[in-house]
Order: C-alpha cells, then structure tokens, then sequence
C-alpha cells in the first residue's frame, strides 16, 4: 500500500519542528518531504553573534539532512499551490521547474522584511533576516573601521564609524548591542584610529524592547547606554541617502550603515493561494487547518492562529510559537490518520531572553526578571537547548570569544548587490510598530 505523502513548505522554527516531530509519531508509516530554499535550519536569534564574530556562521546553520531522520528534504522555492489538485510547484536551485504531490500540506513560509515606504530605504539600507545579510553586515562593518582608519578627513571617518540601526525590538536591540561591543574591539586593535565608533538605535516605540516585559525594557536601555549607545526613542528615519539619514526629529545624521530591523512581516506567497488572511497571515482555526481545506495545515509567521489566551486576537510572531505550533500541527496530522488526537494550540509562555553581548543580558525565565550574569547564563542556557543541532560547537566558539582576542577579518563573500532590501508592497507608515 502507497504511503501518504505529507509535504513541509519552509524549513524555520515551524516547518523544521513540524518534520522532526512527525517523523518520530510516522516511524516509516508516512512520507515525510520537507521543501526549502536552502538544505539548513537557521537559527536566528543568534544571527547578531555572528555578525559581530562571535559565533561562526555554520553554527547557527543546522544542515536539514542528518538531523532530519527518515525525512526527505527538497531543495527549492515554492511558487504555487493547487489546492484541488493537491500538488505543490517549486523552481529548483539552478532554475528546473518541478512540483510534488501531498496528501497533507503543511504551510510554514515564514516571514521576511517588514518595509515602509521611507525615501532611500530600499536602495541604502540592508535587512537583517538571513545568514548572508548577517555575514555582510560582519564584512561591512569590519570595512567601515578599515577605512575609517585610512582616511585623514574627520567628516568621512566619522561617517563611516557610525552606525545606524532601524527598530528595537529583539533583533535591532541585539545588533547595535552586539555591534558597539565589536567596533570597540576592532578600534583597540587600531592605535592610529582616535574615535570612538558610534551607533545609534532608533524606533518610533516609546521604549527599547516595546513588546516585553518593562523591567527587561528598562534593563537592556541602560546597558545600551552605559556602553554608549544612542538610543533615540519616538524617532525613525525620515530620508535615506548614500552619505546619511535624515532623521524625524530633523536631525541629520553621516554614515555608511543602515541597518533594518523594524520586524517582519508574512511571506508575500501567502497572499498568491487565494486562501483568506488577516493581518497578511492564513486564516486557520485553533487547529491549525486552513478552512475548507482539510488537508491543509499552516502554522508560525505565515498563519494567523487565533490566540486562545487572549481572546479574539490571534498570536504574534515568534520563534516560541512557531516551533511549539510546528510540534502541534505534527501531532494534528497524525490524529487525522487515526494516531491520538487532536488537539488546539494553547500556549503560556514561559518567559523571554535577550542577550546584550559581553555579560549583559535580560531575562524573565518564569516572570522572574533577572540581568547581569544571571540573566546571561539563563539565555544562552536556552538557546543551547533550543538549537536542534551544533550545539557543542556554539559552546566553544563562545568559550573562546571569552577568552581569546576576536578575530575580525572581511572575506568579502557576499557583495552588497546580493542582499538587497527590497519589497513590491512596503507597508503604510501609519501600521508600522
């Protein structure tokens, strides 16, 4: 008898958990495909380490085969879905078009850049989503305090070690954390160089860190501004232009770096199914099937699942949730075919991590709030056991972080004209938080 082929599109913190677990409740009684553009898990909350040296970038890049047993992984890009049809189009790496049949879909597309229609920003500023904007951020900024040490103009050396990062929320907090840390390093190793480097942290949120808890909020701002990071609150970026950014506040601002990380949104492929969305995400019940479609499940970023501890609002986007989500919707899939049953998606969180870089962290394991090394210990504590993979291997890269200079060098491996932020639908400014 035929197996039934249960097809993963998108391999993140929902699609990857969503293939591991069901490949352990199938145990060979189903074909397991998991289609993704590239062959590995990332794991993102650990890309700021890796932009500012810390952490190698095969670390965080946990390889889909070998991790994934008894799962068979397609590398590609989805572009259609026939829903009637049960069949899945995908162009394959060196542009092969293909598709695969499913008896069970499910829909794990993530999310991408959240854009606003501000002047210059597509054109001067780079995302912050992937490992190889991580890996240019790291070369860039290594270039930037190279020729800002060259120069004997004081305009253009200040310009180029100053850095100005967009959004502070997890990824934007951590960056310009990690970052003030890495240029402070990197000028100590240039005697010649007398600035200090300088980055700045813009939102137009009342406060860092706005969607946590106000104590983690108050702790990662005065870490940021102990170590000299400008942090301006209620303001964003007017105006983007080669040579700097105007400011809303009508300040203007020289540099070289503009880095993006206002938050995301959903995968535009979302809006290609012709299924119903809210907020841009899938419509799904507390299940997470899409309506209409039995066979058809979607979960993390890309699926709007209604949040059954807040009623009437449906759950943010977060890793925590797409992976518990990708568990679930694992665990539904197997009810279908008779195997327990299933159940709807009910989570308390447990408590949420930042780390600053250095010692410094914030963390609230528990609602207890903790900082300083506490807090250090808990968050990186969470992301060894969160990471399915590499784990002994990020110990030590942070083992001889702590105990060796860094080593800072551009390889130049990818070229600013490879990551470029782009969109063809930039968000009203007036939805942008």
């Amino acid at each position: 008898m035929t197996k039934p082929r249960v097809v993963i599109v998108g391999a993140g913190f929902a699609g990857y958990h969503a293939a591991k677990t069901l490949s352990r409740l199938a145990r060979g009684r189903a074909e397991i495909v998991v289609l993704n553009s590239t062959d590995y898990f990332l794991y993102l909350p650990l890309l700021p380490e890796v932009a500012a040296g810390v952490v190698e970038p095969r670390r965080v890049s946990v390889p889909l085969t070998g991790t994934l047993d008894g799962v068979r992984v397609l590398i590609g890009e989805a572009d259609q879905v026939d829903l009637q049809n049960r069949w899945v189009g995908f162009t394959q790496p060196e542009g092969d078009r293909n598709r695969i049949a499913y008896d069970r879909l499910v829909l794990a597309v993530g999310s991408v850049n959240k854009l606003l229609p501000i002047p210059g920003v597509t054109e001067y500023a780079h995302g912050f989503r992937g490992l190889p904007e991580a890996l240019y951020l790291h070369d860039h900024v290594v270039r930037q305090i190279e020729l800002a040490e060259q120069t004997d103009d004081p305009a253009e050396q200040q310009a180029r070690a100053t850095f100005v990062v967009v959004g502070a929320g997890y990824t934007g907090t951590e960056v310009a954390a990690h970052g003030q840390l890495f240029t402070d390093e990197l000028v100590s190793q240039r005697p010649r160089l007398k600035i200090r480097p300088k980055w700045l942290l813009l939102d137009v949120a009342p406060r860092v860190l706005p969607e946590l808890d106000k104590r983690m909020s108050e702790t990662a701002d005065r870490v940021l501004r102990r170590r000299g990071v400008d942090v301006r609150m209620g303001t964003s970026v007017a105006v983007a232009t080669a040579d700097g950014v105007t400011l809303t506040d009508g300040d203007y601002v020289p540099t070289c770096t503009l880095v993006w990380c206002v938050g995301v949104r959903p995968d535009p492929f979302v809006a290609e199914l012709g299924l119903r969305t809210e907020r841009g995400r899938l419509v799904v019940d507390e299940y997470l099937g899409v309506p209409g479609f039995p066979e058809v499940y979607a979960c993390g970023d890309a699926a709007a699942v209604p949040d059954l501890t807040r009623p009437g609002q449906i759950c943010t986007m977060t890793a925590q949730h797409a992976q518990r989500q990708g568990k679930l919707a694992a665990h539904n899939i197997a009810a279908s075919y008779g195997q327990g049953q299933r159940r709807p998606y009910k989570h308390h969180d447990l408590g949420w991590v930042v780390d600053l870089g250095g010692r410094d962290a914030a963390a609230n394991p528990l609602k207890v709030s903790l900082s300083g090394l506490p807090a250090k210990v808990v968050t990186r504590g969470y992301h060894l056991l969160a990471m399915p993979g590499n784990r002994m291997r990020v110990g030590a890269d942070w083992m001889l972080d702590a105990a060796l200079p860094r080593p800072a060098v551009q390889l130049g491996l990818v070229p600013a004209n490879a990551v470029p932020l782009e969109s063809s639908s930039p968000e009203l400014a007036v939805r942008a938080r």
